[in-house]
C-alpha cells in the first residue's frame, strides 16, 4: 500500500502558491481602496500609504498586511488608523476579492527598506570592500 504525502507545507519550505496568490490579490485590492480614499479617516485621507506585501497564514484565516507611509512619516499613526478601520477594510475586501473566508487583518510597518539600508551600509564598510576586492582570485580560507 502506498501512502500519500501530507498536504500541509512546513514553514521551512515557504508559503504555498495559494498563500502567495491570495496575498497578492489582497494586496492589490487594499492598495486600490487606500489609493481611492475609500476610508474616511483623517490620517489615511492625508497620508499616501503603500502596501508592499500581504502574507497569509497557511489556513488563509489571517493576513499580515505590511504597509509603509510615504517617506516613512507618521508610521505609528497610520498603523493605528488602519487598525481602527480594520472591519471596514475587511468588508471592502470581501466585496472585491472572492474567497471562502476573508482573513482577519493585522497591520505592520514594512521594515524591509530598513533591512536593505542596513545591508547596503554593511557592504560599504572598508573591511568588506577589502574582502570583495581581493585581486589574487583565491577565496579566503
Amino acid at each position: 500500500m502506498s501512502r500519500r504525502a501530507p498536504k500541509h507545507h512546513s514553514s521551512a519550505s515557504g508559503p504555498s502558491q495559494r498563500q502567495l496568490r491570495v496575498g497578492e490579490m489582497l494586496r492589490h485590492a487594499l492598495a486600490e481602496i487606500l489609493q481611492r480614499g475609500d476610508v474616511s479617516d483623517p490620517v489615511l485621507e492625508t497620508t499616501v500609504v503603500t502596501v508592499p506585501e500581504v502574507r497569509c497564514s497557511p489556513d488563509l484565516r489571517h493576513a499580515t498586511v505590511y504597509v509603509m507611509p510615504l517617506g516613512g512619516l507618521k508610521a505609528d499613526e497610520v498603523i493605528d488608523a488602519l487598525n481602527r478601520n480594520r472591519k471596514f477594510l475587511r468588508g471592502e475586501l470581501a466585496h472585491r476579492v472572492t474567497l471562502k473566508y476573508m482573513p482577519d487583518l493585522k497591520f505592520e510597518i514594512d521594515r524591509s527598506f530598513d533591512t536593505a539600508d542596513r545591508i547596503d551600509e554593511l557592504l560599504r564598510r572598508p573591511e568588506v570592500a577589502r574582502d570583495l576586492s581581493d585581486t589574487d582570485g583565491e577565496e579566503p580560507s
